[in-house]
């Protein structure tokens, strides 16, 4: 027994004190082995947020997430290859020689507010009446709604119409059988040019060829854009050519027949009507033609239907009618793309169409009455132009709420005013059609 301490002084630990060590040093133990597996999940935590691929059941992730990289990019670089090929294509469509569209869903979307080309932004801002019954242009200064000065023109002067390149305007005198060209940079007068039966004036989108809309000759005259020398005389076998506007790709243009009461499709490179409809309604009248922003409809004003027509150009197939006002006339696009200024000239109202709903959305009422025509949309989109046909004045018309800014006195018969300069690229002519 005396040998069971000897040598250190100490007793023999007791069974209960034994006992006490060996629970403390399993518990002991058990709070090492807690604290290390704390330290292990806080490590593969901290290791899967920082670096997933540190954890040994993610060892394969880099290859995956380079996998899924990859089928990224080719997913992206076929996309871009797709829409390539799609702009190419487009492209391929055009007519030859004519500007692609700055966007294939907008085809205004050259003609925001203040967008003027590099050839116009200097000239001073003016609207360009022409009266009929007084062989004379009003030229208005649209800062002081008042009239500047007064041109002498040829007889019956129509339209003002701005060429392809936007550095002239040219003055249809169709009685006079002649176009008077004036620099709306300096305001100079220019020679008339012999052109037989000018009733109104469009460009072909590649700017080679201006095409005069002869109204009583029963023609559509392809001339040269610049010289005004006749290419091609079109005879047509309706009455009354009138308005026009081409199709996106330019390839196609479609022609109102005022006294027939039909429709005309023209194959611009071939210079031949395509195709031709009677419209539905005994009596009809088809004046402005225009397209939608989207370049998938057609509207055709009907100064007798009242209303406009609702068309597909590429199928030509048979319009509907979309009732507007009394003896509808002018047709106008918004700066911002949205809506359409439609001229009722026999109640003296404008109806304003939203291209989105393809419905009517205003009306707005001339006080007093009035002839609202044909005309144009300021450069800053604010106000709507129009002239007055039967009441010897011009309209400016605010296009915020259709309050009218000022009624001024021009010459007799005021008809297609033009607004200049205006945003765009290039113009196809009539009173200002930019793209």
């Amino acid at each position: 027994m005396a040998g069971h301490g000897a040598g250190d002084g100490r007793s023999p630990p007791s069974p209960l004190e034994e006992s006490v060590a060996r629970g403390s040093s399993r518990s002991h133990s058990r709070a090492l082995r807690r604290r290390a597996t704390v330290r292990a999940v806080a490590a593969l935590l901290l290791c899967g947020a920082a670096v997933p691929s540190c954890a040994s059941t993610s060892e394969h992730r880099p290859d995956r997430a380079k996998s899924a990289s990859a089928r990224q990019s080719a997913l992206e670089a076929a996309a871009a290859a797709e829409a390539a090929a799609k702009k190419k294509a487009a492209a391929a469509r055009l007519l030859p020689g004519m500007p692609p569209p700055l966007d294939s869903h907008d085809l205004y979307a050259a003609d925001r507010p203040g967008k003027l080309a590099r050839a116009v932004k200097d000239f001073p801002s003016r609207v360009y009446v022409p009266n009929t019954l007084s062989d004379t242009v009003s030229v208005i200064d649209p800062k002081k709604f008042k009239v500047v000065r007064t041109i002498r023109v040829g007889h019956q002067p129509q339209h003002v119409v701005p060429s392809w390149d936007l550095k002239t305007l040219w003055v249809n005198n169709d009685l006079g059988n002649s176009l008077t060209p004036i620099d709306p940079a300096s305001g100079r007068v220019g020679r008339p040019v012999d052109v037989h039966d000018p009733y109104n004036l469009y460009f072909t989108p590649d700017g080679k060829y201006a095409v005069v809309m002869a109204s009583r000759d029963r023609a559509l005259v392809f001339r040269n854009a610049h010289t005004m020398k006749v290419i091609k005389s079109v005879p047509v076998d309706c009455y009354g050519v009138n308005h026009a506007d081409f199709s996106p790709d330019g390839r196609y243009f479609i022609v109102s027949c005022e006294f027939s009461g039909e429709l005309l499709k023209v194959d611009t490179a071939k210079k031949k009507v395509v195709a031709k409809q009677r419209l539905p309604i005994a009596g009809a009248m088809p004046q402005d033609v225009k397209i939608s922003p989207n370049g998938k409809t057609w509207y055709i004003a009907d100064m007798v239907a009242n209303g406009v027509w609702v068309l597909n150009g590429d199928t030509f197939g048979k319009p509907r009618l979309l009732p507007t006002g009394k003896g509808t006339h002018g047709l106008y696009v918004s700066r911002d793309s949205r809506s359409m200024y439609i001229s009722n000239r026999g109640e003296g109202t404008i109806s304003v169409l939203s291209f989105k709903t393809g419905k009517l959305v205003r009306r707005w009422r001339l006080p007093g009455g009035g002839s609202p025509d044909m005309g144009g949309v300021s450069s800053d989109g604010k106000v709507l132009w129009l002239s007055g046909r039967y009441n010897a004045e011009v309209y400016a018309i605010d296009t915020r709420d259709g309050r009218l800014r000022a009624r001024i006195p021009v010459g007799g018969g005021p008809h297609g005013l033009a607004v200049y300069p205006q945003p765009g690229r290039y113009s196809l002519g009539h009173t200002g059609i930019f793209r």
